[in-house]
């Protein structure tokens, strides 16, 4: 057996077996219709509110909702934001839901919303960050996925990628990626788990072959101002990556199949908030999600009002 993980042996990938007793030891620990559903239609008077897809697994199905700006406005760009990728990193869905109900209006006179505030429901069920088929959606974001989380959002902003100038990656980075998710993944794949740090504090995720550092700074500023900002570890890293700036790191967003790569956007982050520190409350990450978003938009209106759009 593996000695850091008590699935699989170790050297050797999982097959269905494997799989099959991972699956046997996760169960629902929380509602999507209640905590996210409700909420949903509670903003169907000031979005369009439509099911994109369906996710079945076993006897449980789960309907796939985006909300749009009522009054879409070809001539607009589009604003895109996604949450719950990673079904448990609660912020991610609860921050869009909050920009939407609190925020969202103050944008519409520039922007086109579309916003699908859980991408993984079933995930968000089990408080896990892969799907029922042992798979991170989150690394699945490439023709033919075999994740329906990420089949069914690919097909959704197909539809809209031409218009899209901005798009919102909303994430968490947890103490449980290190205690149970990295561990998982190096038993799933036959590997050596190689322990890491997890950052205390917020940061983005910019695309290395888009960095838009100015963006991205402003994305960070914006968020200081709700929650610390993590600092870099003593080898100037985090999470494994170089700082590129205060608060920031860069990946190839569209080679790893990652949902910030989904998109053409000129504009585009990961936030990654850090909701175990003890200097934070479930409403402070929330916050943080929001004043995220904030801080990009409100750097982009100001460059589309200084006509210094490329």
């Amino acid at each position: 057996m593996n000695d850091f993980y008590p699935i699989g042996m170790k050297g050797q990938k999982w097959g269905q077996k494997e799989k099959a007793e991972w699956l046997a030891q996760v169960s629902v620990q929380r509602s999507y219709q209640e905590e996210v559903v409700s909420k949903i239609i509670a903003l169907a008077d000031r979005f369009l509110v439509d099911q994109y897809g369906l996710l079945q697994y076993g006897d449980k199905s789960f309907p796939l909702y985006v909300l749009k700006t009522m009054e879409w406005d070809p001539s607009k760009p589009t604003v895109l934001i996604t949450g719950g990728v990673h079904g448990y990193e609660t912020s991610g869905v609860q921050g869009a839901l909050l920009f939407l109900e609190t925020e969202a209006h103050r944008y519409q006179n520039s922007f086109n919303l579309l916003a699908i505030p859980c991408v993984s429901p079933w995930g968000y069920e089990v408080i896990n960050r892969w799907n029922a088929l042992a798979l991170d959606p989150n690394r699945s974001f490439y023709p033919d996925s075999p994740a329906p989380e990420s089949a069914n959002l690919l097909k959704l902003v197909d539809k809209y990628n031409q218009s899209i100038l901005v798009h919102f990656d909303l994430h968490e980075t947890t103490d449980s990626d290190e205690s149970e998710f990295r561990r998982a993944l190096a038993a799933r794949e036959g590997e050596e788990y190689i322990p890491g740090e997890i950052p205390d504090g917020f940061y983005t995720v910019g695309d290395t072959d888009n960095p838009q550092s100015e963006f991205q700074k402003a994305v960070i500023q914006s968020v200081g101002r709700v929650t610390h900002i993590a600092e870099a570890d003593s080898k100037g890293e985090i999470i494994g990556s170089p700082l590129e700036q205060k608060g920031v790191i860069n990946y190839p967003m569209k080679k790893l199949g990652l949902c910030g790569g989904i998109t053409n956007s000129q504009y585009s982050t990961t936030t990654e908030v850090y909701p175990d520190s003890v200097k934070v409350t479930d409403d402070d990450c929330n916050k943080a999600q929001v004043a995220a978003i904030i801080g990009g938009l409100d750097y982009v209106v100001d460059r589309m009002i200084n006509n210094e759009l490329s």
